[in-house]
């Protein structure tokens, strides 16, 4: 298949808008706090989901060692260099040139080998992972249906995906949309409520590009337990996702 035939699904001016923040992408109190605090939410998630698709020794330090992981919208490399040190061959992969400029310059500064790559997902000539995460990233994608087949495309066949997004639902609108935005929690212009997909949503795009879905669980927030997961998905749901 040419590049000419490929579907695009990036947004340039969400790519322009996540390439302005790369300079902060690494600062726990910068733009990007907000996925600081949700990283060890889903990392906990993946841990498990990992754990139980390999059936893997949970004390183990390095539960994907000899197995290749794919971070779809990689951003500066939050989840890449956690996932290079439970022992996988990490490729990240995003639309913004100055996201995987940061992300790189981050991973050689601590000696960590990630393959960097930017551009269009299905001109990649991505194959052959083992695990494939996708995280926060189809709410920004031109074209929803694309990214999930070139998801596809990339796994093996008894490969293990990760997919978490916000939900669409009146909650999420007046939280993760006006509150979050409005007081500084995370830069406005960032999330496009229209954009969002519900887990039914989720299910039919997946079951279109022949993947099976998962008992998504929530991404909660409350002021005694912070972001956790749970069984309310109004603001956020991760889940797993396997080949039919």
């Amino acid at each position: 298949m040419s590049n000419a035939t490929i579907p695009a699904t990036i947004k340039p001016d969400e790519a322009a808008h996540f390439g302005a923040l790369a300079a902060e992408w690494w600062d726990p109190q910068g733009s990007s706090a907000m996925l600081h605090r949700l990283n060890p939410v889903r990392l906990g998630f993946i841990r498990e989901a990992v754990d139980a698709h390999w059936r893997a020794d949970p004390k183990s330090v390095k539960p994907l060692a000899g197995k290749r992981a794919l971070d779809a919208g990689c951003g500066a490399g939050l989840l890449c260099e956690p996932l290079a040190r439970l022992g996988a061959e990490v490729t990240g992969v995003d639309a913004a040139k100055e996201n995987i400029e940061a992300a790189r310059s981050h991973a050689e500064g601590i000696g960590l080998a990630i393959d960097y790559r930017q551009g269009e997902i299905g001109a990649l000539g991505l194959a052959d992972f083992d695990l494939v995460c996708a995280l926060e990233v189809i709410e920004h994608v031109a074209d929803k249906p694309a990214f999930i087949a070139a998801l596809a495309a990339a796994m093996k066949p008894d490969g293990l995906m990760v997919l978490s997004t916000p939900n669409r639902t009146v909650r999420s609108r007046l939280l993760l949309v006006g509150a979050a935005e409005r007081f500084g929690a995370v830069p406005r212009g960032t999330h496009h409520w229209d954009e969002f997909v519900t887990p039914d949503e989720l299910g039919e795009l997946l079951a279109a590009a022949g993947l099976d879905m998962g008992e998504p669980k929530g991404i909660a927030w409350s002021p005694t337990k912070g972001l956790h997961l749970s069984r309310d998905m109004s603001l956020n749901f991760i889940v797993t996702i396997r080949k039919s």
